[in-house]
């Protein structure tokens, strides 16, 4: 069932970047599309954490809670949903696979914390491959609006990395909550930012919003994407670990970039194939010595159990 389950997290995972850019395409405003689907989803599973008794509005209204809103939800999604309007889904994919490597970059840099020689060298692979990827568009389809897309993306994932290094002053605070309370708080703040930010930026028609494509997108990333895959990473890392799931990364940007190829006829040539498995391969790098003590506690309880 662990496997079966993980399986769909990172399938669900791997798609969301194309069902963002089906809906884009579609006249979805970026941002409020976005914050319907954040503040949907957040607010739902409120609701039945609430009927579980589970619910606490004490973590509704913390700062902590608004804070990471502000960085996991809005600072993350806010700068892909814009950008996936001139990339590919395949491109804002495995750019936003970048996260872990701003998070090592921000605990150097604001933490003072020594990179490993291991670490460092994850580092120099994947950002190589982030060249690599690259590259092909720089070439052929280069304009200014493509690259500051680009960097928007990296830009998200460095509010990703503060969410999820300041992500730990929240569980320090509230030990005995469940996480998928935390992540449904923080998700319905992330979409009413989204959603302020929308009134000032954009103008939403009602006949974009009906249409077919648009509906679907933002049916999925709410249900399958935010609600569904987001309580199995939780509902693995109680069977698991925390690393077993996060693992999604390695995985789901080559399914982004498949299924953006051969179901949505995205350009994808050798070299970005190529660069997408070298920025994997550098976070495989950089996890090692996590991935190597997982596995080996996984082989001490198959153990165990064939005693």
């Amino acid at each position: 069932m662990v496997i079966v389950n993980y399986l769909f997290m990172c399938l669900i995972f791997g798609t969301t970047f194309l069902a963002i850019k089906i809906g884009v395409d579609a006249g979805l405003p970026p941002f409020f599309s976005a914050s319907v689907r954040f503040f949907v989803a957040g607010f739902v599973l409120f609701i039945v954490m609430t009927v579980r008794k589970k619910a606490s509005f004490r973590v509704l209204w913390s700062k902590e809670s608004v804070i990471t809103g502000g960085l996991l939800t809005f600072g993350t999604f806010s700068t892909l949903y814009w950008a996936e309007q001139y990339v590919s889904s395949g491109i804002g994919a495995v750019l936003s696979a970048t996260g872990p490597l701003m998070i090592l970059c921000l605990q150097s840099v604001l933490l003072k914390q020594k990179l490993s020689k291991q670490s460092l060298i994850g580092c120099l692979i994947s950002f190589c491959g982030v060249g690599l990827l690259l590259l092909p568009n720089m070439t052929a389809t280069f304009s200014v609006i493509w690259m500051t897309a680009c960097l928007l993306i990296f830009i998200g994932e460095i509010g990703y990395a503060g969410g999820a290094i300041y992500s730990k002053n929240v569980t320090k605070r509230f030990p005995t909550t469940s996480p998928i309370l935390l992540n449904a708080c923080q998700m319905m703040y992330g979409g009413l930012f989204l959603f302020l930010l929308s009134l000032c930026t954009e103008t939403v028609h009602i006949e974009n919003i009906s249409e077919p494509k648009a509906v679907g997108s933002l049916l999925y990333l709410t249900i399958f994407g935010s609600m569904i895959a987001h309580t199995l990473f939780y509902w693995l890392v109680s069977k698991t670990d925390p690393i077993f799931p996060s693992t999604w990364l390695y995985v789901s940007p080559l399914i982004a970039l498949a299924v953006g190829k051969f179901v949505y006829n995205e350009f994808v040539s050798w070299i970005m194939v190529v660069g997408g498995v070298t920025i994997i391969i550098g976070l495989l790098v950089i996890n090692f010595q996590a991935l190597r003590k997982m596995t080996r506690r996984q082989e001490q309880k198959t153990e165990l159990l064939n005693q």
